[in-house]
């Protein structure tokens, strides 16, 4: 039987790809076979991710690139086609969780948000998509949030700008699956819920009272562990999902179905 997951060949672009998910991602793109390009802002980080992927035997380059910029997002993306020549994957997964009510936030928190979370995406698929176009094959997947469908009314946690910036995500996806799929390529969305990483564990896993809320309220009773987003990214990374377009995989522990 085929293996549905090799990516051997294929060359896989992460942005936020410093640490958390992200990093996760990368390291799960070269065991499966993949050569990557690691986009983060923080050069230091980067390092460290590139350090672990090298062990792989796999080829990786770290870029700094910052999403919200649209020049660096092009030299990035142009350093990336130097060294590789193209690009089959690129995972969607810069983004930041701004925290606040829209009765209480600043103009600028909220377009932090919209810049990382929205912009990003669209910077990054805006010089990554006219290549995959051109070889008729490509795969997008963008990290939206389990949030851009549920909303947490506990105050200390009400995050507006990050529910309605993680909805347009799913809306944005949609609207590129339809116009690119005749060009051989997909686009998905996926919607992770709590996990542990460098963006939560100095905020929700800290709070012992959100944790317990959150853990009776989840089917499965706890935050996702690290390495449990993998699979999803995989599979959408992969010819597995060949004939898969325009969706929104929620991994939540069945936390949106109550």
């Amino acid at each position: 039987m085929d293996n549905y997951f090799d990516l051997t060949g294929k060359v896989a672009v992460i942005t936020g790809a410093s640490s958390g998910l992200g990093a996760d991602a990368a390291l799960a793109y070269a065991k499966a076979g993949a050569d990557v390009a690691l986009l983060a802002r923080r050069v230091e980080k980067l390092d460290a991710v590139k350090s672990e992927i090298e062990k792989t035997g796999r080829k990786v380059i770290s870029v700094v690139c910052d999403v919200t910029e649209e020049e660096s997002v092009k030299t990035a993306i142009d350093t990336v086609l130097n060294a590789f020549g193209h690009i089959d994957i690129l995972l969607n997964n810069a983004g930041v969780a701004v925290r606040g009510g829209v009765d209480s936030m600043t103009v600028e928190e909220w377009d932090k948000s919209f810049d990382t979370n929205v912009k990003g995406i669209f910077l990054a698929s805006k010089y990554v998509i006219p290549q995959m176009k051109e070889r008729g094959y490509g795969k997008v997947i963008n990290i939206a949030s389990v949030n851009a469908i549920i909303a947490d009314k506990f105050d200390m946690f009400i995050r507006h700008s990050y529910n309605s910036s993680k909805a347009a995500v799913v809306g944005l996806t949609r609207g590129m699956a339809a116009s690119y799929a005749r060009y051989g390529i997909t686009v998905n969305a996926i919607g992770p819920a709590l996990f542990e990483s460098e963006m939560t564990s100095s905020t929700l896993f800290k709070s012992e009272e959100f944790l317990t809320k959150y853990n009776t309220m989840n089917p499965a009773g706890r935050p996702g562990n690290r390495g449990e987003l993998n699979g999803t990214v995989l599979y959408l990374s992969s010819d597995a999902s060949s004939y898969v377009q325009g969706q929104f995989i929620i991994v939540d522990g069945g936390g949106a179905l109550v």
